[in-house]
């Protein structure tokens, strides 16, 4: 028989569940206190799974979980908790409950199945499910123990219809993460939709989450759905949330409150049922006391927070992470030494996951075909690690740039000696030419993570010629 502790104030409710879960033939325990809670004798009482009330009148639920826990590890525990302290029901799971529900009940089927569902866990068939979405997701979970702990939370909070907002450095992987919260949720059948706040204008980026009408703005030339109607039911990641204007803030925090807005030119309402996740490099909190950002945008946003750590912190998942980025570049037979790794895991990646990429992906890029990589043929970065908004600005007359440094030797030798060569400088150009044909590939293999496919449609090549220019493929 299954043994169900209830604890909960109103007794109203204490009675309704004891009846519901009595016809369902479990053995059922109401208490209505803290005092009565810690008069149970846990050394003879045995409980499979506890509904534990937030707010009680003598105590916090909160220290109630905590004791169970400690007392009776295995027992599965719900949180029961009002729609304003969702965030607290979010720390209870990370002290050990294994879900929450929202007072009053909406639906007695929906609560049911919860508490069948925590019953019959089984905690291998779960693990594989988690990793199978975590590695369909690309989410490298490792060996470290802050990762699991991280992505074990969010498998629980994707169940839940609540805002996330996601911190952490850039490049640790805050989009994989949102995709694999998206995978894990009840919406994994809907869109899912990323935007990135800082890289549109405030114009643009209006126009982009809400839509517009035909004839709203100069070059609207026809209707255009925004993202948030496009998502219908599903998750939009809006990365870099801090970046947007004050006028935008003000627009999410409607949606946010009311689940309404309006295409730009348009005085119709439209409702949308986008789960929003957000994602900042920055510190909100302090942003929002040094009025950057709005207060209560930001109390909107941060219902439940989850903090990605910067790669220096999981340096024990740097083997499992290169094996991930060789495989995704369809090179799995190409082995990194241990030399190799250790010599990554000396490194501090400021620019972290991103980084590595990089790094990797270039690695395997100049080496021969094949070849395994050792220590040496791994060059650590030195340079100061470029944002993408500064590298975006970054062209051919660079200073830094050798074609610049090419055109000025030229200008200099020919005001030096007056005369010059034709056939000598046609021959430079064509060993410059490919110079710059393989830069310009490595630079898009940067900016695609390695990805061959997306680097050569974006190069508007074919991978033959790809493969040609980094001299692993004759080009006939």
């Amino acid at each position: 028989m299954i043994h169900l502790l209830v604890v909960d104030d109103e007794k109203e409710v204490g009675t309704f569940l004891s009846r519901l879960f009595t016809m369902k033939g479990y053995n059922v325990h109401v208490i209505h206190s803290g005092k009565d809670f810690y008069a149970i004798d846990f050394n003879q009482e045995h409980y499979d799974a506890a509904m534990i009330d937030l707010k009680l009148p003598d105590c916090d639920g909160l220290s109630l979980l905590q004791h169970l826990k400690q007392k009776q590890p295995r027992c599965k525990a719900l949180i029961m908790t009002g729609y304003s302290t969702v965030k607290t029901a979010v720390r209870a799971m990370k002290l050990g409950a294994s879900d929450y529900m929202e007072k009053p009940f909406a639906d007695i089927e929906i609560l049911e199945k919860q508490i069948e569902n925590l019953l019959n866990e089984n905690t291998d068939v779960n693990q594989h499910f988690f990793q199978k979405l975590a590695r369909d997701s690309g989410l490298i979970v490792g060996e470290s123990v802050i990762m699991k702990e991280l992505t074990e939370m969010a498998f629980k909070v994707a169940q839940k219809s609540v805002n996330v907002l996601i911190e952490g450095e850039t490049g640790t992987g805050k989009e994989v993460l949102s995709r694999f919260i998206h995978s894990a949720s009840p919406r994994n059948h809907e869109p899912f939709i990323a935007i990135n706040c800082g890289a549109i204008s405030e114009s643009l980026l209006e126009s982009e989450l809400f839509g517009h009408e035909k004839g709203a703005f100069t070059g609207a030339t026809q209707q255009r759905k925004g993202f948030f109607e496009i998502a219908g039911n599903g998750t939009l990641f809006l990365d870099e949330i801090a970046d947007a204007s004050p006028a935008i803030q003000v627009k999410l925090l409607r949606v946010l409150e009311t689940r309404e807005f309006m295409r730009v030119g348009s005085s119709g309402t439209l409702r949308t049922n986008a789960r929003l996740v957000a994602a900042t490099n920055e510190n909100l909190q302090q942003a929002v006391e040094n009025n950057k950002f709005r207060e209560d945008l930001f109390y909107r946003l941060n219902v439940v927070t989850l903090e990605i750590p910067a790669l220096r912190h999981r340096k024990e998942d740097i083997p499992l992470l290169v094996e991930h980025l060789v495989e995704r570049n369809g090179q799995a037979d190409v082995f990194f030494s241990q030399e190799a790794i250790e010599k990554l895991q000396l490194y501090d990646w400021p620019g972290n996951i991103r980084e590595l990429s990089n790094t990797v992906m270039r690695t395997l890029t100049l080496a021969d075909h094949g070849q395994d990589i050792t220590a040496d043929d791994i060059v650590l970065p030195t340079h100061q690690v470029i944002s993408p908004k500064k590298q975006a600005t970054m062209d051919l007359h660079s200073p830094e740039n050798p074609l610049e440094e090419w055109r000025k030797k030229l200008v200099a030798d020919f005001n030096e000696k007056d005369e010059l060569t034709l056939e000598n400088i046609l021959l430079e150009i064509k060993q410059f030419e490919s110079t710059i044909e393989k830069e310009l590939v490595l630079q898009t293999l940067q900016k695609t993570y390695g990805n061959r496919n997306e680097a050569a449609k974006r190069l508007q090549i074919s991978m033959r010629k790809l493969r040609y220019i980094l001299n692993e493929k004759k080009h006939t």
